[in-house]
């Protein structure tokens, strides 16, 4: 187990997240049958995304929130996959990191899930 520092271990931790995410039946489908992910572009977005969250680096340009809508409105976007999303992404963490970072990736994580789930949810009654 190692610190998470590094621009590196970001790329380690989000593509070891996204090797669980398509295998997941409860939320692998978003990725592969509703926006199709093109991995060589989303990726990079997450590992800019993360080293924004953790490391302040401010390599990140975009909207999550906004990204996220459009595929709410095709396929309910539900607490629960939110909670699986969470789940894969702690359990990343903890197969490959220890530290203050990897603490601040979990909290951070708990509450970007929150947040999403709760827009979610708006959304959809709106």
């Amino acid at each position: 187990m190692k610190n998470l520092e590094s621009r590196e271990d970001i790329e380690l931790l989000v593509n070891s997240f996204y090797d669980k995410v398509v295998k997941d039946e409860t939320i692998g489908f978003f990725f592969k049958d509703i926006i199709k992910v093109d991995w060589d572009k989303h990726l990079p977005k997450m590992y800019s995304f993360w080293e924004t969250i953790l490391f302040g680096q401010m390599s990140y340009k975009g909207n999550p929130m906004a990204v996220h809508f459009p595929i709410n409105q095709i396929e309910a976007m539900a607490k629960k996959h939110f909670e699986k999303w969470l789940e894969l992404w702690k359990q990343t963490i903890e197969e490959n990191f220890t530290g203050q970072n990897a603490s601040m990736a979990i909290t951070k994580s708990e509450n970007i899930a929150n947040l999403m789930a709760y827009k979610m949810e708006m959304a959809r009654k709106m």
